[in-house]
């Protein structure tokens, strides 16, 4: 449809109504404006695996021995390393407790395990140092995407960029390990996917599968550049700062990046909308049709979003206040598609997380090569990002995403019949489940947006990132203690989890080549018409 007519109607097609910005946005086509959206995305994905992943190398298991105190009768130790056993004045065994050890340095001269001494009654501290950025992220998302929601994507994205970058880099110079949980859950708490957001609220439909995938290639580069910047630099306090000084070259992008024109739209702020809009036009070199005509198609689009769903059935034109209104979230339960849809996406989005973050975190639960367990791992992520664009472009989203969930779980539970002495076939084994959850992770990313209204869609992310940063926080205690206790159980969970992801998503409906729904009512256009 040309886009003067699409500015013109009489305004009683509501569903045509919400779809004309998505072909607005066809009208703009993908150029300059979208591509600094989606450099400033791609970047922060790039540089978070660093940090998201960061305990694999900064606090390792190592092997440790109890550091007696000189001039000390000492009669043996304990097997542990965790206390020794000395003679006191009056000749009788007195068992002490170990304040400090001799770590093995082979491998990575510090580390937090060691300057801090992670180990016995703090060896919890490895596996929290891990989680508590899950949990802040966690935390972060329903804050953030609440605000995002409220008050605009770009000044949620300008803080908690300039926070994080702050955050990560501080780290490098504490002294003490309760300063560093501090700064891990803060750059935790202020790591948000808001930008990513963004940068597929401004993609048009047609390129939206294709960027929303392949935006996940620097997820898979970061994390290979992980492994191979911790196999040069050892320290783990040189390696937090070369990591971390990247994040400020998202800066000169915040500078360059518009509000969503979509959630302006909504919000009622035309006359910015038209700023952005025209600013959109003339970096992409496309020419839009008067203002006039563009703030009438603004006002029909925020009347149709600003209806409620029962007006728009009735076809009336009427707004009506609703009791949720006030309720930060209660819109994700309002109605029993809006209910399966938050449902059915916080349980795929916590087994995704679950399985992706544990296999990120096995390669000692494994025992083998750390650095080339996550230079692979990476590189299974790139056909995983890869070959999905075109996979979900033919045969959509829903079916593809079951596939891979089965898939990983069935590679994942073979790990529990392998010896662990068959390094290469766990190795391979582990890699098949790495790329199809990868391919998951990314579908999921995807789908979670075309299913979630545009008026709950920040709160929507927040909710099922919510879902993914608690499996998050619980998986590294099950790494790090379950498996030392019963080995093959943490493939077995999350082999069944990867299961049970799959089956979660049979209720939902397919959202190939469908334009992204704007209200709690559009949902009801995305199931078929019995």
């Amino acid at each position: 449809m040309p886009l003067v007519a699409m500015a013109g109607g009489d305004g009683k097609n509501n569903k045509n109504n919400d779809s004309k910005f998505d072909e607005l946005l066809t009208h703009l086509g993908t150029g300059t404006w979208n591509v600094i959206y989606f450099i400033g995305a791609a970047h922060l994905y790039f540089v978070d695996q660093t940090q998201a992943y960061s305990s694999v190398f900064l606090s390792p298991p190592l092997n440790y021995t109890c550091r007696t105190p000189p001039s000390t009768n000492i009669t043996h130790l304990a097997q542990d390393s965790c206390s020794y056993v000395r003679v006191d004045w009056m000749g009788h065994e007195v068992e002490e407790a170990c304040t400090e050890w001799n770590f093995d340095t082979s491998v990575f001269s510090t580390t937090l395990t060691s300057e801090f001494g992670l180990v016995c009654g703090r060896a919890h501290l490895r596996a929290t140092y891990q989680s508590i950025a899950m949990i802040a992220s966690m935390l972060g998302s329903l804050v953030t995407g609440y605000l995002a929601d409220m008050y605009g994507r770009k000044m949620v994205v300008v803080v908690t960029s300039v926070v994080a970058a702050g955050a990560a880099m501080a780290m490098c110079v504490v002294v003490s390990f309760t300063h560093v949980l501090i700064l891990r859950f803060l750059y935790g708490f202020m790591s948000t996917a808001t930008l990513y957001m963004l940068a597929m609220e401004v993609c048009e439909v047609k390129r939206r599968a294709t960027v929303g995938i392949l935006m996940g290639l620097p997820r898979a580069l970061g994390l290979m550049a992980w492994g191979g910047v911790a196999y040069f630099i050892r320290d783990w306090r040189w390696l937090q700062l070369a990591v971390s000084l990247p994040l400020l070259l998202i800066i000169p992008v915040l500078w360059l990046i518009d509000e969503s024109p979509r959630w302006l739209i909504i919000k009622g702020r035309h006359q910015r909308a038209l700023k952005v809009l025209t600013r959109a036009a003339r970096l992409n070199k496309v020419i839009l049709p008067s203002d006039d005509k563009l703030v009438e198609l603004m006002k029909r689009i925020q009347e149709s979003c600003s209806r409620d769903p029962k007006s728009l059935q009735e076809g009336t034109t009427k707004s009506r206040p609703t009791k949720y209104g006030a309720i930060p979230l209660a819109n994700l339960v309002k109605t029993p598609r809006i209910r399966l849809v938050t449902a059915m996406l916080v349980i795929t989005f916590f087994t995704k997380s679950f399985v992706y973050n544990g296999l990120n975190l096995s390669g000692t639960v494994f025992n083998v090569n750390l650095f080339l367990y996550v230079v692979l791992g990476g590189l299974m992520e790139v056909p995983g990002y890869t070959l999905t664009a075109p996979i979900i472009n033919h045969l959509g989203r829903k079916y593809p995403t079951i596939a891979g969930f089965v898939t990983s779980s069935i590679a994942i539970i073979s790990l529990v019949l392998i010896p662990a002495n068959l390094s290469e076939l766990v190795m391979a084994l582990a890699m098949v489940g790495k790329l199809t959850i990868t391919g998951v992770f990314m579908i999921m990313t995807l789908y979670q947006a075309e299913l979630q209204p545009t008026e709950v869609r920040l709160q929507g992310k927040a909710v099922v990132r919510f879902a993914s940063k608690s499996a998050g926080a619980i998986v590294p205690y099950i790494t790090d203690y379950l498996g030392t206790v019963v080995p093959w159980l943490p493939s077995f969970l999350f082999g069944m989890m990867s299961l049970a992801g799959g089956l979660a998503l049979i209720p939902l409906p397919e959202t190939k080549d469908i334009s992204l729904p704007d209200t709690l009512a559009d949902l009801d256009t995305l199931w078929p018409a019995k």
